[in-house]
């Protein structure tokens, strides 16, 4: 839906889940997602680590004719987020279609880097450029020089994935809270007043967030009628085009009364 990606990209995302800081709202303004990918890939570049790469995916996203790959193998499995490796599961990925790892292997790599085991990897990355074999003399995976990449380029590929993968996110999990961070986003902008309504009555006991909340529906342009014994609910509510002040919400009040 091009009007709530658009409604992203401006970084007004006060009431969005995992986009409301300033940093996150800042990032979305600067990249202006067109797609769920371009949300995933967001949520899962805003940490330590990842970020620095936030200035190569821009580039790429707004550039694509920009985006280099040191093998055309990596191609199909960095071209979603522009020759910047993001995910676990493409760690995953490269380790299996460029060096004929098992799909468990591959995710006995992803676990050792993830966790910094300095000894497995260095083991590993030999098994990445020149293959191994398993106890029985049989083949557990090629390696890359087997398959045509060169020691050079296998080596600043080990390099790379090692760098990153300590901290990265899996896309499974970053795919998730991008669902949601979506879905917020769309009520937000297509029911506004509902959505800010709801929005109010769910943090009643949190002054602050209450205050932040109250100038998102001035920026939005939606009034705010004062408590009123006849028309307010406990709760913030709908009220023709305005939401009325739920009583729970004035101070001395609360939900028991």
């Amino acid at each position: 839906d091009k009007k709530v990606l658009d409604s992203i990209g401006t970084g007004r995302c006060d009431g969005v889940f995992q986009l409301e800081s300033a940093g996150m709202k800042n990032f979305m303004k600067e990249l202006k997602p067109q797609s769920l990918e371009d949300v995933i890939a967001g949520i899962s570049l805003y940490r330590p680590g990842p970020m620095d790469f936030i200035p190569k995916y821009i580039k790429g996203k707004n550039e694509p004719e920009s985006v280099t790959y040191v093998c055309k193998e990596l191609e199909p499995i960095l071209e979603p987020t522009y020759g910047c490796i993001v995910y676990q599961e493409q760690v995953m990925q490269i380790c299996r279609k460029l060096a004929g790892y098992s799909y468990g292997r591959a995710d006995l790599v992803r676990r050792a880097m993830s966790k910094k085991k300095h000894e497995v990897m260095e083991q590993e990355r030999k098994n990445f450029i020149w293959g191994a074999k398993k106890e029985d003399g049989s083949v557990e995976c090629v390696g890359c020089v087997a398959n045509g990449i060169s020691e050079q380029v296998a080596n600043e590929l080990f390099d790379e994935m090692s760098s990153f993968a300590s901290y990265a996110f899996n896309k499974s999990h970053a795919a998730a809270y991008a669902i949601v961070a979506y879905r917020t986003a769309y009520l937000k902008a297509h029911y506004p007043m509902e959505y800010m309504a709801a929005l109010l009555t769910s943090i009643l006991d949190n002054t602050d967030k209450m205050l932040s909340y109250l100038k998102e529906c001035e920026q939005l342009k939606i009034k705010i009628l004062p408590p009123d014994i006849n028309r307010s609910e406990g709760k913030f509510t709908v009220d023709g085009q305005a939401i009325r002040y739920g009583m729970a919400a004035v101070k001395g009040i609360g939900k028991p009364v």
